[in-house]
């Protein structure tokens, strides 16, 4: 039988698990690499287990094993985002290339930690200390990774300057300038007419919207879908290179792939809803021509703006499993 020791570790490994492991998503912007990083901060913990019984404060010597972890694995890895390049024969749309994120996976929202972090006076707030939205990620993605470790632990997971020193093992005038210079690129990597990042429950309009497009997508009814969507809509496809930045470069795209009568028909549609990085997100099965068996093939996580879907962030079927859900319908 376990011993009071080993419990006593059990209890403090289920107690930060959730919270751990939605820091080091926040670092790395992959569900993958957070468990991955999660599960060997509690490894080092396990190891040092008889240590740690004398630490004063265990949840911070947790946070400084994962952040350090996640760090050390930045450092051996490429992981700023660049522009999308062109696809050859491939009309994209008119706007900019948005960022490449090759590696981003979206977080089921079901997994975040109960107990919200602690929050800042709004003098101290660079970003609310909840949002995981996939543009905050993106943005934060493209800070070097000292700076974006200093704001997610300051201005997210809810540490004070000392700590956030602490934790990163610098000086308080070393840490507070990473926080500073973090803040302000992160400032400009963010779009300017956001200015609340506090993540809100999906509203009625919201939802009733993505029923609609639900709907929409299971009748093939591609006109329907593009009321659904605004102008200037962006659609990407991590880790694939494909990528549109208008509705109507998107949607010469996908109609060919919803028509029955196109040569590029890919099959009936099935969407379940899920809740993902605090957006609307769905489940999409298809149903290929001659098949009878509806089976994983993405999830989409949907900003909308203005009652308008904004943006599309289309992943593989990967972490359906993560979100509980089966692999074929």
């Amino acid at each position: 039988m376990p011993n009071s020791r080993e419990d006593a570790f059990t209890t403090l490994v289920e107690g930060h698990r959730r919270e751990l492991r939605v820091h080091c998503y926040r670092l790395l912007g992959s569900y993958d690499e957070a468990e991955d990083l999660t599960q060997e901060a509690f490894l080092r913990a396990w190891r040092a287990r008889e240590t740690l019984e004398g630490v004063d404060n265990a949840r911070a010597w947790l946070y400084k094993v994962a952040t350090n972890l996640c760090l050390d694995f930045l450092r051996k890895h490429n992981r700023r985002p660049a522009p999308y390049d062109p696809v050859p024969g491939m009309d994209s749309g008119d706007g900019p290339a948005p960022p490449r994120l090759p590696w981003l996976q979206p977080f089921p929202d079901d997994q975040l930690p109960e107990i919200p972090a602690v929050q800042h006076e709004p003098d101290e707030q660079a970003v609310a200390g909840e949002t995981l939205e996939l543009v905050f990620l993106t943005a934060i993605q493209q800070l070097p990774p000292r700076q974006r470790a200093a704001v997610i632990l300051r201005d997210v997971a809810g540490w004070s300057a000392q700590e956030t020193a602490d934790l990163l093992g610098s000086s308080l005038a070393s840490a507070n300038s990473a926080v500073q210079r973090g803040r302000s690129a992160l400032r400009q990597a963010l779009p300017d007419r956001r200015e609340d990042w506090s993540a809100a429950p999906p509203s009625a309009e919201d939802l009733a919207l993505l029923q609609r497009y639900m709907d929409a997508a299971a009748r093939a009814d591609t006109d329907a879908m593009i009321e659904l969507v605004r102008e200037d809509a962006v659609l990407t496809m991590p880790p694939n290179p494909f990528w549109f930045t208008s509705r109507d470069a998107l949607f010469a795209f996908v109609r060919p792939n919803l028509d029955p009568a196109s040569p590029m028909f890919a099959g009936h549609w099935r969407h379940l809803p899920v809740h993902a990085n605090g957006q609307l997100a769905v489940a999409g099965y298809l149903k290929r021509p001659g098949t009878s068996v509806f089976r994983a093939q993405l999830i989409d996580v949907l900003r909308v703006e203005e009652g308008r879907i904004a943006e599309i962030t289309t992943f593989e079927p990967h972490l359906f499993a993560a979100f509980g859900l089966p692999m074929t319908l």
